[in-house]
């Protein structure tokens, strides 16, 4: 029975095809709205959570706050900036601390190999800060403590790094040259799913263009202006189980009073932004659904005009067929059958249409987006309830003519 309503719609609609496509609009661009919406959407968390990801959700960042010369001036006269003695007392001071890394970036404007030249950024790490942002050596090992006692020479370089300098050449144990300052290459980094990038203005620089060493080895090989911290930023893990937030507070209240009173350092908790970039996906997807919901509506409304006409053209229609025996349900399954056809190939056009926008998205802006089945199941079933909804009036206007009123209409 549904088939044949279906059948019978499909014909009603054909008869008329340019109207049937203008009825159909509003249903497409509100499915295609709505997916590419959030899609868009989705992509914006994945990448927030490969920034999070890339700094440890249990981490606490310090890092050095930019001031100008004279601000420096100023505060250096109290504080001389993130240094390992403020590793070493917030390690002492907070228990929940159970791993710490310093860095540092090295000044240079070349890194070198033997054929080739580096734009890479070159940095100072603690043997422990690759655990710390789950990196992990896709060739070769990384640097460990004894290299940093030891104040060896040692680089591990980042993917692209090692690509720039080597090629498809295996670079372990080749030497490079930072700066004036020879190193030997003892392991490559496992591609990370995360180019430079940031949340909510925390800047976060992809490690496969980076070149590491040990922060012991940077800090005696590699001068410094006596105003520059000996540290831009610490990394401390926090303990399993105890909050975040509470101990990074300690952690400030430590170093602040190890400063002279100074705050000429920042804070970031990336368990905290983790939240806050789920709210504001979630208020980025009530907004963007609530200006995609319009448009459904908007097509609704449209549906509803068309066939409320369609009534009004086919009122002798339906009056012979109420005189040879249909009942007002059939005249109701016959109209509304054609309203939710009408949504139903609208909302499979919208599909493709948000399929398109996300992809010419991803591929023209740099930016990534994600289509969840969740997205094309709300919008499909959306376009499709709009029908039935806009689609149940004019049906039971229909219904309801009086059949002898209905056959004498010319």
């Amino acid at each position: 029975m549904i088939l044949e309503y279906m059948q019978a719609a499909s014909q009603d609609l054909l008869r008329q095809k340019l109207r049937t496509l203008l009825t159909m609009l509003g249903i497409i661009f509100g499915v295609g709205a709505v997916i590419s919406m959030l899609s868009i959407g989705a992509g914006a968390q994945q990448r927030a959570l490969a920034v999070i990801d890339a700094m440890g959700l249990r981490n606490v960042i310090v890092r050095e706050k930019t001031l100008d010369d004279q601000d420096r001036f100023t505060i250096r006269e109290k504080s001389l900036g993130l240094s390992r003695r403020d590793v070493e007392e917030v390690r002492s001071v907070v228990p929940q601390v159970v791993a710490t890394s310093g860095r540092k970036r090295i000044d240079v404007d070349r890194i070198l190999s033997n054929e080739a030249r580096s734009e890479a950024l070159a940095v100072g790490v603690g043997a422990s800060y690759f655990q710390l942002v789950g990196l992990r050596a896709r060739r070769g090992t990384l640097f460990d403590a004894g290299d940093e006692a030891a104040f060896a020479r040692v680089a591990v370089l980042g993917s692209r790094a090692a690509s720039d300098l080597f090629g498809y050449r295996n670079p372990i144990g080749e030497p490079v040259k930072i700066g004036d300052t020879w190193f030997t290459v003892i392991g490559v980094l496992a591609p990370q799913a995360l180019d430079e990038s940031g949340l909510e203005g925390v800047s976060v620089e992809s490690a496969a263009t980076t070149v590491f060493v040990p922060l012991t080895t940077t800090l005696k090989n590699f001068d410094r202006s006596p105003l520059d911290a000996e540290l831009d930023e610490v990394l401390f893990e926090i303990r399993e189980g105890e909050p975040v937030g509470r101990s990074a507070a300690v952690i400030a209240a430590v170093l602040r009073d190890l400063h002279g009173g100074e705050s000429d350092f920042t804070v970031v908790v990336p368990e905290k932004l983790l939240e806050q970039s789920r709210q504001t996906r979630r208020i980025f997807n009530i907004v963007m659904g609530g200006i995609a919901g319009i448009s459904l509506l908007v097509g609704g409304i449209g549906i509803m005009n068309i066939m409320l006409a369609s009534v009004m053209e086919r009122t002798r229609e339906i009056g012979i067929r109420r005189a040879v025996g249909a009942k007002r349900r059939h005249i109701v399954a016959q109209f509304l059958a054609e309203s939710v056809l009408i949504s139903f190939l609208g909302g499979l056009a919208g599909v493709l249409l948000g399929f398109g926008i996300s992809w010419g998205v991803a591929r023209y802006s740099d930016w990534s987006t994600v289509i969840t089945g969740f997205s094309i199941v709300l919008a499909f079933g959306f376009s499709v309830a709009v029908g039935i909804a806009f689609g149940t009036y004019p049906a039971l206007r229909a219904s309801r003519l009086d059949p002898i009123e209905a056959l004498r209409t010319s």
